[in-house]
């Protein structure tokens, strides 16, 4: 997209941006309960199937990112500059279809649309994708809904597109369902909570 320009400058922040391995920080605020590996979420394959070059990846070590000020500024920039730029449309008006997962290239989308977009322009920029986690949750109406987790060594932030700010994953009031592993961008593991996300969520209404 047009606007990815303006984020060129990231691709040097990042290079900057030291990175850890997970293992060394297990005093770090975690989610209550990671579990065993579980099914992707409706839409993850067939989006896979359509954009093979955005899920590909072999098995990583996990790493996070080392939350320096300008590290925050630009998960602030990014996740602002995508929930203001991209035009909240449902799948179903969208599509014609229930689910379907992809990069809104046309300028609307839905949660999972969102993240993907953020995900991308992180990971463009030269951030690791083993520390940017599409993740499903249950949002504060018991709706499926996908946001994008960011792990540092100062915790786990979420980037949202019903949330112009940045918080803490503990700060949403959302219930966490599943999320890509870190080792392996094509693995999903449980967070906890055993009902299933039938969608991950609507567009946000404006």
């Amino acid at each position: 997209m047009s606007g990815n320009r303006g984020f060129r400058g990231l691709a040097v922040i990042a290079a900057v941006v030291a990175l850890t391995a997970t293992a060394q920080a297990e005093d770090r605020v975690r989610y209550a309960s990671v579990g065993d590996e579980t099914r992707a979420p409706i839409g993850w394959i067939e989006f896979c199937s359509d954009n093979p070059v955005e899920c590909r990846g072999s098995r990583s070590q996990a790493r996070d990112i080392v939350l320096t000020q300008t590290a925050w500024q630009d998960l602030l920039k990014v996740n602002r500059w995508v929930n203001d730029t991209i035009k909240p449309l449902t799948d179903m008006d969208h599509w014609g279809v229930i689910e379907k997962w992809s990069l809104p290239s046309d300028g609307y989308g839905d949660c999972e649309d969102y993240v993907l977009l953020k995900r991308k322009m992180l990971i463009d920029a030269g951030w690791p994708r083993e520390a940017l986690l599409i993740t499903v949750v249950r949002d504060k109406k018991n709706e499926g809904h996908a946001v994008l987790t960011v792990k540092t060594d100062k915790g786990e932030f979420i980037l949202d597109n019903q949330n112009e700010e940045v918080v803490a994953w503990t700060e949403t009031g959302y219930r966490f369902v599943k999320r890509q592993s870190q080792s392996d961008p094509n693995a999903w593991v449980a967070l906890g909570d055993g009902r299933p996300a039938i969608a991950t969520a609507s567009a946000k209404q404006r």
